[in-house]
């Protein structure tokens, strides 16, 4: 050990800490997870942690502490967006890690082995896409979608038929909540019709995305007095929006984000400028001030 470079001797003890914090947030995903084999894999993924752990602190001749930060950090994350997201996430940081290894092998015979056994891991993760609400990914983008195309180009044209902000979150409101119904109940009707069993998950989905985004595009309205202002926060705010959602589709899927983000923000914010010229030219016609 003596004879290990110190920048080796710091990247093993890096290697052995993100061992033992790993192995707890496997664990505590496993907790939450009730389907069988998922469980049993994350089961098995948390114990060979624990053991490259070991192994780590044998070489090294001293134990360490996980990182209690990262533990809850993942933990929230896991419990918010699901643990296949979190697991890919995760992943990205072993990738970087496989470099590490190789370097590291030279000195301890070690890191080979346990970077196999990491390889094994990826694999088996990839294959656990069977989360429930990843089945409903369609939904959800199908409300989504629906929600920002509709109520943007519906609140980028009320912004200049009317000038009072309240009223025009007021009529974006009620347009939001009664398209969401609408769209639910569509989206029960058609799944119904496919004989999907689960055609109620589905619009509870696409009604939930709907009514969240609703919430999301009208709160600059409520809370900022000049409707211009409010207008630039709700369009940023749909751009956002397609940039997070996109973003944890193409994690969780493998999916393309840049083709899929630039498809849905030009059509939102192409109906948005549409619907804004349509606001200008109705104000113009009516004489409305």
């Amino acid at each position: 050990m003596n004879q290990v470079p110190y920048e080796i001797k710091r990247k093993i003890i890096k290697l052995q800490r993100g061992e033992i914090t790993e192995h707890y947030i496997y664990k505590n995903i496993a907790k939450r997870t009730k389907n069988k084999e998922n469980k049993e894999i994350l089961e098995n993924i948390s114990k060979d942690e624990l053991r490259h752990y070991k192994i780590w602190s044998e070489y090294l001749e001293r134990p360490t502490k996980p990182n209690r930060l990262r533990i809850i950090f993942y933990s929230i994350l896991s419990f918010i967006f699901g643990y296949t997201f979190t697991l890919k996430i995760m992943e990205q940081g072993e990738d970087e890690a496989k470099h590490t290894y190789d370097e590291i092998s030279l000195y301890a015979k070690e890191a080979s082995q346990i970077a196999l056994e990491e390889n094994i891991h990826e694999k088996a993760l990839l294959d656990m896409l069977d989360e429930e609400r990843l089945s409903y990914v369609g939904s959800m983008v199908l409300g989504l979608n629906d929600a920002l195309v509709e109520l943007s180009g519906t609140l980028a044209g009320l912004t200049f038929a009317f000038a009072n902000t309240k009223l025009i979150s007021l009529s974006g409101l009620i347009t939001g909540i009664a398209a969401a119904l609408s769209m639910a109940a569509s989206e029960y009707l058609s799944s119904k019709a496919d004989n999907n069993p689960n055609a109620l998950k589905s619009s509870v989905y696409t009604g939930i995305a709907y009514i969240i985004t609703v919430a999301i595009l009208i709160t600059p309205y409520l809370i900022i007095p000049n409707q211009f202002i409010a207008l630039g926060v709700m369009l940023f705010s749909v751009v956002l929006i397609i940039f997070l959602f996109n973003y944890y589709i193409s994690v969780a899927k493998n999916l393309d984000f840049k083709k899929r983000f630039f498809q849905m923000a030009t059509i939102s914010l192409s109906v948005a400028i549409i619907s804004f010229g349509i606001g200008i030219l109705v104000k113009q016609l009516l004489g409305l001030n």
